[in-house]
């Protein structure tokens, strides 16, 4: 699979050469930023970040609400020379604590006079500068600082993004993201849907987020498209604000797509422009894509996307080329393989783990010798999935560490959850694996009705769906599922929420 083209550039260069062009806008704000405005705002921002001490290689933590501002502050930031690493506003003061410990920030930015948790949680040799928001203005930083200050423009190879994996099978570690790695990406995610000047992107993704970060804002930038950024994302308004600012396309997680389509119009509103929407971040069910897909009268892409490739690595393409049902696509960011235990590449068709190389593809995890040392071989970046190629697109069967293996037999969360999805009174579905002496593991699930739903119905259903060693042998009906901020399933965690370590 062939492998995505480079970009030799720094962030700051999808501003250029569009002056007059719309760039960012929010619902609230009704005018758009051009691409000239943007950049003289993200310059000024820097020559204030810089005088209050944040200096090239140095990392700023921003725990900001979402909206234009974020963008603006965000590559301010990179303008520098110094990694953006953009933290959830809604953490505890031990999650703050956690982060930022282990970031170690020259500066800390936050809303003024909000977060007391973050506040509480920072060292005191961070600089904490409070950020004042008014729609329609430029984000105004607390302090005079100390003056102008020389800047040292950043090169390809500096970092501009540092996140964290989510954590979901170990400690979250940090992921360095270079200028060039974020460049790639975009301009590869920006060829595969064939954007242009002419589209809009609604970001309806947290921007502490790398889907919303490349995907739904840099992405467009690369192709000169318009970017809107809303202040707050919500069912209620979701629709009218596509409407609003005619947005050709949106990307979100399955949970969202889901949530939005609960409070959709009966009838599809008739000012939408959409061309096609996306899903990633995690597995989307057949039946939900097709609901939504028939609602919206565009094509649903599915999406596979990470943190340490910058994002998109597959994609199914836009028609007239074919979408597979199930499958995340075909390679569009990365070089993707199937491999075997000992890095073999495996024939198509035949299940093993997926890796990945290419321009999007972060060094490595940074100051985590033993993490990479896993994680790499060969050149090749293991993603810890399990995936199949059929015909050229790619199927993913589940994460080879929640593989549940019962009696010897291995069963897929994913096989299971799409049997229990086909149930009409089942909304959401998540299934693990749990210890038992017998067996080595059984099959559990948490499942949320969307309408009355015996234990014995589900059971029944899946015998009709699933071989027997496959039906799930403990069900928990539940309101909600444990999920993260964006909307990913915690597999691992869900053993010790039900109590059943």
């Amino acid at each position: 699979m062939s492998e995505a083209t480079g970009h030799q550039g720094v962030l700051l260069d999808l501003l250029e050469d569009r002056a007059d062009e719309p760039a960012l806008t929010a619902p609230e704000d009704g005018v758009a930023l051009s691409y000239g405005r943007l950049a003289a705002v993200v310059d000024e921002l820097a020559g204030q970040l810089a005088s209050h001490g944040v200096a090239n290689g140095d990392r700023v933590a921003l725990a900001l609400p979402p909206g234009p501002e974020f963008l603006e502050l965000l590559l301010a930031i990179t303008a520098l020379g110094a990694a953006a690493a953009p933290l959830n506003p809604a953490y505890g003061t031990s999650e703050f604590s956690f982060y930022l410990d282990d970031l170690q920030p020259r500066a800390l930015l936050l809303p003024d006079g909000e977060l007391e948790a973050a506040r509480s949680a920072a060292q005191d040799d961070v600089t904490l500068i409070d950020v004042t928001f008014a729609p329609g203005r430029p984000p105004e930083l607390s302090g005079k600082g100390g003056g102008p200050a020389a800047r040292e423009a950043p090169s390809p190879d500096h970092v501009a993004l540092l996140l964290h994996t989510s954590g979901t099978t170990s400690r979250p570690k940090q992921v360095p993201l270079r200028h060039r790695n974020l460049l790639a990406s975009a301009h590869a995610i920006a060829r595969h849907y064939a954007l242009t000047p002419d589209d809009v992107s609604y970001c309806a993704m947290p921007l502490f987020h790398v889907h919303g970060l490349v995907a739904s804002t840099l992405a467009p930038l690369a192709a000169g498209g318009t970017v809107v950024a809303p202040r707050r994302v919500g069912p209620g308004r979701f629709w009218s604000q596509l409407e609003q600012h005619g947005a050709t396309w949106y990307s979100c997680s399955p949970t969202l797509h889901h949530m939005v389509l609960e409070r959709a119009p009966v009838a599809r509103p008739d000012g939408l422009h959409l061309r096609f929407a996306r899903s990633c971040s995690s597995a989307m069910s057949p039946e939900l894509a097709t609901r939504l897909e028939a609602y919206l009268e565009v094509p649903l892409l599915e999406a596979y996307g990470m943190t340490e490739a910058s994002h998109e690595m597959a994609a199914n393409p836009l028609p007239p080329s074919q979408r597979v049902l199930g499958s995340v696509g075909v390679p569009t960011g990365a070089e993707i393989r199937i491999v075997d235990e000992h890095g073999v590449e495996l024939a198509d068709g035949a299940a093993g783990e997926v890796v990945i190389r290419g321009p999007g593809v972060m060094s490595g995890y940074l100051a985590n010798d033993e993490a990479n040392a896993e994680a790499f071989r060969d050149g090749w970046f293991r993603t810890g999935d399990q995936g199949r190629f059929d015909g050229g697109y790619l199927m993913l069967v589940g994460r080879i560490k929640e593989i549940i293996i019962r009696g010897g037999e291995n069963i897929s969360p994913l096989e299971v959850e799409a049997a229990l999805l086909l149930h009409p009174a089942v909304s959401e579905a998540v299934v693990y694996g749990i210890r038992d002496e017998k067996y080595g593991q059984l099959v559990a699930a948490a499942v949320v009705p969307a309408a009355e739903l015996t234990d014995e119905e589900l059971i029944a259903h899946c015998r009709d769906q699933l071989a027997p060693f496959k039906i799930p042998s403990v069900v928990h009906m539940v309101d909600q599922i444990p999920k993260t901020p964006t909307g990913k399933v915690q597999r691992p965690r869900m053993p010790a929420h039900f109590g059943e370590e």
